[in-house]
């Protein structure tokens, strides 16, 4: 076990991901919609465009349009028909078990919620930053070369016995294996490294790490996943 102290740095919630949709985007959409020289729209007004040319259509459509552009491998047709409809009542990025698929249910749910005015479900993430300062330096690499997993261990235990991500894994958590860290992490950036100490900026879903906003500084332990003899060849 490695030993760290985690210092929240910051916390905000957000209904948008930050840079979560680009004019490129916009425009991919509107090729989709079948609208007539999207080049031509200027750049400033391509968002606007978009949001009112969902409106033109059922919303369920819309989903599944939005959803055949984000998924085009992942998903085929039977399932991109039975999210549309689920998207207009669930948040597909808590409640589908597909993880990798989370960030992406929320990209969507959050543009079409903006289109239709509420008519799909609320979208609410987090964005902080927390700097963890490993007791001995060298321990700080398992934070460098693989983050995701180790630095989930560590902010589990900035949060109650009750909260989500400590409650549903238990076996990750104190286990060698945590490969739904990554897909929990929608962005992991670092801000900041020292000889014994990195700070990051993380971007996840409320329903995994609101509670951290209640983290202040603490002492924790942490370890890196198990690398199989596969993975190292």
């Amino acid at each position: 076990m490695h030993k760290f102290t985690v210092e929240r740095l910051s916390f905000t919630s957000l209904s948008e991901l930050p840079n979560s949709w680009q004019n490129t985007d916009y425009k991919e959409l509107l090729k989709k919609m079948n609208y007539d020289n999207p080049d031509e729209i200027k750049e400033a007004e391509l968002k606007e465009m978009c949001l009112m040319s969902f409106t033109d259509m059922e919303p369920r459509e819309a989903a599944e349009i939005v959803l055949t552009y984000l998924f085009p491998e992942e998903l085929n047709a039977g399932q991109i028909e039975n999210l549309g409809h689920q998207m207009l009542t669930e948040k597909l990025w808590e409640e589908n078990p597909e993880l990798p698929l989370h960030k992406g249910f929320y990209k969507a749910t959050e543009l079409l919620h903006t289109a239709y005015n509420g008519t799909f479900p609320r979208t609410q993430a987090v964005q902080f930053q927390v700097k963890c300062t490993a007791e001995n330096p060298e321990d700080i690499s398992i934070l460098t070369d693989s983050p995701a997993a180790p630095l989930m261990r560590l902010l589990a235990q900035g949060m109650d016995d009750k909260a989500l991500v400590n409650r549903l894994f238990t076996t990750q958590l104190e286990g060698d294996k945590f490969t739904e860290a990554a897909s929990m992490l929608w962005e992991l950036n670092t801000v900041n490294t020292e000889a014994n100490s990195i700070t990051f900026e993380v971007v996840s879903s409320a329903y995994w790490l609101d509670d951290f906003k209640y983290a202040d500084t603490y002492e924790a332990t942490t370890h890196a996943d198990a690398v199989s003899e596969v993975e190292e060849q």
